[in-house]
């Protein structure tokens, strides 16, 4: 696999060949992909130069799962081909593959075993990973050791006297099965991030700024920033690699998924898996079952006003260790409950798109109460498909790289993504101000709170609790907050013509 460095080399190349050659032939460019199509299960070397619509391949000893599967588009290349995907469904053809996996979905491990010996189609739909993947967590809580594959570990900690030997990566090849969705599924899995994903680095950077400059020109105009140099006296920053926690928590169960999984257990499953959404360790607990955890890092100061401690231990869950592989991440969301956060890295590289509050991300569609947030099944997917688009749009996301020792200041309501370039540790804090207190509040009294509000078992009366207890412990704050916002509210309203002329040069203009 390329590490983060090896990416921003080919970044770099790649700005420097700008000026050469930029496409090869059209014949050469088919006979390539299509050798990489006959040989799905092969590794990859990645070629010197990459077109604007090439790809690399992860070059990783972990293993592949296609059976042969090819986009639809090449089948339009095989005229006398018959695609054996719908000969092999008989009546079920006109599913769609989604509707089909959905129904195999619904099924058992055994049935699953069952249905893939009566055709290749159906051997190709039901070793699908994510089928079995559902199975391990959903049926297993935690129990388990990955073995490769999904299907192996769920048939290993199923039927133990089974030789999984023979349940790996089968090699049996489908001829002409043609599949668009499987395809992408396999090739987010396989496809390393593409240089010009990693071009775009426009965020403001700050180092060794005071709080007041942080409140003034980030906090208060609610602006990402990327902070550098306030980690330096956390013992996590020089303590926490692999090694170390492994040896300090690895048998400590922590929160993956839907699932907890032993810190041990779940680096075995992070060096062995390749899939378009690897799991990800988000434990807010952690400093519970690890307490020393918790002691070698502290808030940095720009972060140290946190109103929602005064509920105590009733606050929402607020602080996570994040920890996961190459290719895992965050998809687009916005953080919980209106708060603003920040993301300390520790070990690794991690991607960072952000959008502002008003621009809602290029394949991205919440639902109107905002409960809910349909987006691309992986991030990969999302880069592929979408990020090509934010080029011309003229409020262009803000994006970075941080690396270990850097904080990025998310603020409130703001659309991001993160995806890690490398195996990479951790923190991230949500918490409250005096600069979106009222945001929160508000935040907090909507009709649909029950839905919206999350981190804490008593959702409908958070804000009534954190209301009242603010009035307690801050009195009069959030008057002097509301008189202050109707204020600056005034101030920024004009006349009618006042915004359409401008004294000083006797002229119109038109802004409206």
């Amino acid at each position: 696999m390329l590490s983060c460095k090896s990416l921003l080399s080919q970044t770099i190349n790649r700005k420097k060949r700008k000026n050469k050659s930029k496409s090869k032939s059209k014949n050469k460019n088919t006979t390539s992909v299509s050798k990489k199509q006959e040989s799905p299960h092969r590794d990859y070397e990645e070629e010197e130069e990459d077109g604007e619509e090439g790809f690399n391949l992860k070059n990783s000893a972990a293993p592949s799962h296609t059976h042969g599967v090819q986009p639809l588009g090449n089948l339009y290349f095989n005229p006398g081909s018959i695609n054996s995907r719908n000969t092999g469904l008989g009546n079920l053809q006109t599913l769609t593959d989604e509707l089909v996996l959905d129904i195999l979905g619904l099924l058992g491990g055994t049935h699953l075993g069952v249905l893939a010996t009566v055709s290749k189609s159906f051997f190709v739909f039901t070793n699908h990973e994510p089928l079995w993947r559902n199975l391990v967590l959903e049926n297993l809580n935690g129990g388990f050791l990955y073995n490769g594959s999904w299907k192996s570990t769920y048939v290993a900690a199923c039927y133990p006297s089974f030789d999984v030997s023979s349940v790996g990566v089968s090699g049996l090849r489908v001829r002409d099965f043609y599949s668009d969705y499987l395809f992408q599924s396999w090739l987010c899995a396989n496809l390393e991030m593409k240089p010009e994903w990693l071009e775009r680095d426009n965020i403001i950077r700050r180092k060794d700024i005071s709080v007041e400059d942080f409140m003034l020109n980030f906090e208060e105009p609610n602006k990402p920033v990327l902070l550098e140099g306030c980690l330096d006296n956390w013992v996590a920053l020089e303590n926490w690699d692999r090694d170390y926690l492994l040896q300090l928590c690895g048998d400590v169960r922590f929160s993956v998924g839907p699932v907890e999984m032993k810190l041990e257990e779940y680096f075995r499953y992070s060096d062995q898996v390749r899939e378009e959404r690897p799991l990800y360790l988000f434990d807010p607990k952690f400093a519970e079952k690890v307490p020393k955890l918790g002691s070698e890092y502290e808030v940095p100061v720009y972060f140290r006003e946190d109103l929602f401690g005064v509920l105590g231990k009733e606050r929402p869950d607020y602080r996570w260790i994040i920890i996961g592989p190459a290719g895992s991440g965050s998809s687009f969301h916005i953080d919980p409950n209106s708060t603003s956060a920040w993301n300390a890295v520790i070990k690794g590289f991690k991607k960072w798109v952000l959008f502002p509050p008003d621009v809602i991300p290029p394949g991205v569609h919440p639902s109107p109460d905002g409960a809910e947030v349909a987006c691309p099944v992986s991030i990969i997917e999302w880069f592929m498909n979408f990020y090509g688009a934010t080029k011309n749009w003229k409020k262009k996301p803000i994006e970075c790289i941080c690396k270990a020792g850097e904080v990025i200041f998310v603020p409130s309501g703001w659309w991001h993504l993160v995806i890690n370039l490398e195996e990479s540790i951790a923190i991230t804090q949500n918490y409250v101000s005096r600069r979106n207190l009222l945001n929160v509040l508000d935040f907090l009294k909507r009709p649909n709170a029950n839905t919206l509000v999350s981190g804490t078992r008593d959702r409908v009366n958070l804000h009534d609790k954190f209301k009242n207890a603010i009035e307690t412990s801050f009195p009069g704050t959030i008057d002097q907050l509301v008189q202050k916002a109707e204020e600056k509210k005034a101030q920024q309203k004009q006349s009618f013509w006042d915004s359409v002329t401008d004294s000083k040069v006797g002229a119109f203009k038109f802004s409206f």
